[in-house]
């Protein structure tokens, strides 16, 4: 098995009907999916309040709400190694439905939780379970997701396939700023408090379950059908492939997700609370920013999607890291100085953030059809566990000392991203010199 996708549909044909209804729906299911992952974050606040004791300190509080969060990403490899093993075993499409219904009911459950004033430490320990249970579907969402449309497009639009699927899928971050802007905005704060903020859980659930319908006019990859066809899938673990053969395809996942989580985590979820902290935004106001930062984040991964296809991973790469270094010191230095910049400055990140478009197409392309779900999976899912976890809480501490920590993180990311695109670009030219070569010395009429 070569590391071409076996069966791939041919790289010369262009998208046709089909593919676009694929893309539509996958993307659909998943910003209906990530939305139910995502709204916690939007109302960490007032979680805090209501799940944890009364007397807690403010910063305490706030820790042990975001470490909530984190237990969400935490519990990603699980779900994920154990979907992607299905799913290079017996197929893409049931693993990609049955994450939306394992999102779907914990969602629901969270919004009917009682709160730490009813039960006690009760709350925050189910509040926990929950959690596990949603980062465990999200972690074979987004990887099979990425598998998913990339199996179905010509070779040459991959990019752009993964570029709107990952845009669908902020698409649902956007939905969740939306909603909590609305119950902001609809209600008082007490009200919030006493039962509004429940409102956006529910809704979640009724996503959920609308995405499983979605999901069930999907088709199996014309990918795995060859594999199948050919008896070329695993017979064993596929996990144990992938860290027995493909450790640098490994190695290479993992430093391109902590690139993405730095992007996604600080820029997009962290910093609606962090302008409320750092500038003194109204909470309805840094809301309203953040929902014009994430569309423009969509649209950003759909374009560097597209520049991938059209100029190669790397150059795409390389272009979006140094242009979200740029806007994110922009962003936090020039809030300090013109806070009535703040949707332009904001909508110039969110757009830049849109270089991890680019994320999906360096991974699915780095591990053979066989075991690409579980290449994918494993090495996202843990990178994610490990960067997208603790990140809120490095960035949290970080800050009460050094005001502008978030985005000399974010910087510091994109740094690496530049590494990582140096690699990939040297990587290509070497492949198209060994390309070169063995095209000089075949015998005429033949192919390799």
């Amino acid at each position: 098995m070569t590391r071409e996708t076996a069966g791939a549909p041919p790289a010369e044909r262009p998208l046709d009907r089909r593919d676009l209804k694929t893309l539509a729906l996958a993307s659909l299911g998943g910003a209906l999916e990530f939305y139910d992952f995502i709204i916690f974050v939007y109302f960490t606040a007032t979680i805090g309040q209501l799940f944890f004791p009364p007397d807690t300190p403010d910063w305490l509080r706030q820790l042990q709400a975001f470490g909530l969060f984190a237990a969400g990403y935490l519990a990603r490899p699980l779900g994920g190694v154990v979907m992607a093993h299905f799913g290079d075993r017996g197929g893409r499409k049931r693993m990609f439905t049955l994450s939306v219904f394992l999102m779907a009911v914990p969602t629901l459950l969270i919004g009917l939780l009682p709160t730490y004033a009813v039960v006690g430490y009760a709350a925050p320990l189910a509040l926990l379970a929950l959690r596990v249970l949603q980062g465990a579907a999200v972690g074979g969402e987004v990887p099979g997701a990425w598998v998913f449309v990339a199996e179905h497009v010509p070779a040459r639009r991959v990019g752009f396939a993964c570029g709107t699927l990952t845009a669908g899928l902020t698409l649902g971050i956007l939905l969740g700023s939306l909603v909590a802007t609305a119950v902001t905005k609809a209600y008082a704060p007490h009200d919030v408090l006493a039962f509004a903020w429940r409102i956006p859980f529910l809704l979640g659930g009724v996503f959920g379950f609308f995405a499983v319908f979605l999901r069930r006019w999907l088709a199996e990859t014309p990918v795995f059908e060859v594999l199948r066809a050919r008896r070329g899938l695993v017979r064993g673990l596929p996990l144990r492939e992938v860290l027995r053969g493909h450790g640098r395809a490994v190695a290479l996942s993992m430093l391109l997700t902590w690139v993405l989580t730095a992007a996604i985590v600080v820029v997009i979820l962290m910093t609606p609370t962090l302008l409320q902290k750092l500038y003194s935004f109204a909470p309805a106001r840094a809301l309203e920013a953040n929902s014009l930062a994430t569309l423009a984040l969509a649209l950003g991964c759909v374009a560097f999607g597209a520049l991938a296809d059209r100029m190669g991973a790397a150059r795409a790469l390389r272009l979006g890291c140094a242009a979200l270094l740029v806007a994110v010191y922009a962003l936090y230095l020039g809030l300090g100085a013109a806070p009535q910049r703040l949707f332009a400055l904001y909508a110039a990140a969110g757009f830049c953030v849109g270089v991890v478009g680019v994320v999906p197409v360096v991974m699915v392309r780095a591990f053979p059809a066989a075991v690409r779900f579980s290449g994918v999976a494993f090495a996202y899912n843990v990178a994610y566990a490990v960067f997208g976890g603790l990140t809120p809480l490095a960035v949290a501490l970080m800050i009460a000392r050094v005001p502008l920590a978030p985005a000399h993180y974010v910087a510091a990311l994109c740094v690496l991203g530049l590494a990582i695109a140096r690699h990939l670009a040297a990587a290509e030219r070497a492949h198209r010199d060994a390309g070169a070569a063995v095209k000089r010395f075949e015998p005429r009429g033949e192919r390799v």
